[in-house]
């Protein structure tokens, strides 16, 4: 079934309900939204573009993003969105990798774009929305739905190539339906009242949670300032009322501690589902004291999109629970239509409690890398997805991120997980971010390196909060003090640049 289906059948049924919106102004209804994204679908099939073809989208968060994504799908193309952040290099090797037959782009793009694009040779044209070629595609007599099967290709997502060259993770119809459905039965149900305000990059995961309130007919509010503003996205909780978004950990802490210092009403938002890197135990904690129970956590991969485990906003604040402390430290259960396990090397189980890599299988597991064998051959294994993320679960089935494998700290024999250690750094009011690597060392194999973020602190005093909570093996050798830590566009710590501060 071809996604797009989605958008024709709430279309129908809910013609005249609001749909998309820029800040609080309605520019369309659903009949619109599924007519205008129509007649993009028989524009492009109008210039020989065929299903299956790749459709890259290169443009920041603006009203016309889910219109240009869905009309590439009713077309039976295949969707390729760009981080709108890349360098013109890194868009030319998405575009020729993926062998792109067109590209969409925002006219603030466009300047530094264009040139890209006349060194692509699979590019023959490009769709600005506003200039003459885009508006011509909305002229266009619409069109069904082209028909697609469940595991034809539907969104091709590139990783975001922090240690070299991005790959494209296949995603296929199937996959975002049995997504979808994980939102509903392990996030967050959803009615036509409910808005879902795209703060963080539509090209990934706010992205990828249109589907379910496409379905539910529910208001898609793209900011004014296109982007994550937490004064913005409070006044448009007041005004426009039951307002979700995804966001990274990073942007979960800015609104709370704005929040915390205007004394703004958090009552408009309804949730706030957080994923994407490492949420810290006393973050989670301010945001449950300030804003109630408000929080979902997700942990997926583009692998795995957003469908690997969730941690409820029931369980998240569950006060009274024995053992809420450890929870709201975890990652949450397997979601619905996923099985996760945690294992050893080769493959096999390991009991509660131990540490390994966690493997997960589903409908919403990725068909494989975009022309890459060896990388497909390497990650999907026996019917499991190796996430390269270590974990460990307990009896009851909640799992705990450690680190990615490549992030752990082989020290005198013994690993040490970084998270662990950025956790203790994170308890004391000075610090406001903390992120732990290690160093190569000719007696010790690798050390542990902490750079932190804080106000008027020494590593004295971070040595004795961490010999107060954590084995000394473990405790950072070294602190350096920095105004910032280095991340890339959703928040993520990168942690390949602070290895090489230290080489």
């Amino acid at each position: 079934m071809n996604i797009a289906q989605l958008l024709l059948r709430t279309a129908t049924v809910y013609p005249d309900r609001p749909a998309i919106l820029h800040g609080e102004r309605v520019l369309c209804d659903y009949r619109t939204f599924a007519r205008r994204a129509s007649s993009i679908a028989a524009g492009l099939r109008a210039k020989g573009y065929a299903p299956g073809d790749r459709a890259a989208v290169f443009m920041g968060n603006c009203p016309e993003y889910l219109e240009v994504l869905y009309g590439i799908w009713w077309a039976g193309l295949v969707a390729v969105p760009v981080n709108a952040k890349l360098h013109p290099r890194e868009l030319a090797y998405v575009l020729e990798n993926a062998e792109a037959c067109c590209l969409f782009v925002s006219a603030d793009l466009a300047p530094a774009t264009l040139p890209v694009v006349a060194t692509t040779p699979t590019v023959n044209q490009v769709f600005m929305p506003g200039a003459g070629e885009y508006e011509q595609l909305l002229e266009s007599a619409p069109m069904p739905p082209e028909h697609r099967a469940a595991d034809d290709l539907a969104w091709l997502f590139y990783t975001s190539g922090t240690t070299g060259h991005p790959k494209g993770v296949m995603e296929t119809h199937r996959n975002l339906l049995g997504m979808t459905s994980c939102y509903f039965s392990d996030v967050d149900p959803v009615d036509p009242d409910d808005a879902i305000v795209y703060a963080a990059p539509m090209s990934h995961g706010a992205g990828l949670y249109n589907f379910p309130h496409v379905l539910k007919a529910a208001r898609h509010v793209v900011p004014a300032s296109g982007g994550f503003d937490p004064a913005e996205l409070c006044g448009l909780a007041e005004r426009l009322g039951r307002l979700s978004l995804f966001a990274a950990p990073t942007m979960v802490k800015r609104l709370v501690e704005h929040i915390a210092a205007s004394g703004a009403d958090p009552r408009g938002f309804k949730t706030i589902v957080y994923g994407g890197g490492p949420m810290y135990v006393e973050d989670i904690r301010k945001g449950l004291d300030l804003m109630g129970k408000r929080f979902v956590q997700i942990y997926g991969q583009g692998e795995c999109p957003m469908t690997i485990t969730a941690l409820s906003r029931e369980q998240l604040g569950d006060r009274d629970h024995p053992r809420w402390a450890e929870r709201i430290a975890s990652v949450g259960v397997a979601q619905t239509l996923v099985e996760v396990k945690v294992a050893a090397e080769d493959g096999k189980a390991l009991p509660a409690g131990a540490t390994g890599e966690i493997l997960v299988r589903g409908d919403v597991v990725m068909a494989g890398y975009w022309r890459n064998p060896e990388a497909t051959a390497k990650t999907l294994r026996d019917g499991w997805l190796w996430t390269g993320d270590m974990g460990s679960l307990d009896a009851d089935g909640f799992l705990t991120l450690k680190d990615r494998s490549k992030d752990v700290i082989i020290s005198g024999g013994s690993n040490i997980y970084p998270r662990e250690v950025e956790e203790v750094l994170l308890k004391h009011p000075a610090v406001r971010e903390a992120s732990v690597v290690g160093r190569a060392d000719p007696e010790w194999g690798e050390i542990v390196v902490a750079f932190v973020v804080a106000d008027d602190l020494t590593s004295a005093e971070l040595d004795a909060l961490c010999l107060d909570h954590i084995a000394r093996f473990k405790r950072p050798k070294e602190y350096h003090f920095v105004d910032s830590l280095p991340k890339n566009n959703y928040g993520k710590v990168l942690k390949t640049e602070l290895r090489q501060r230290l080489n």
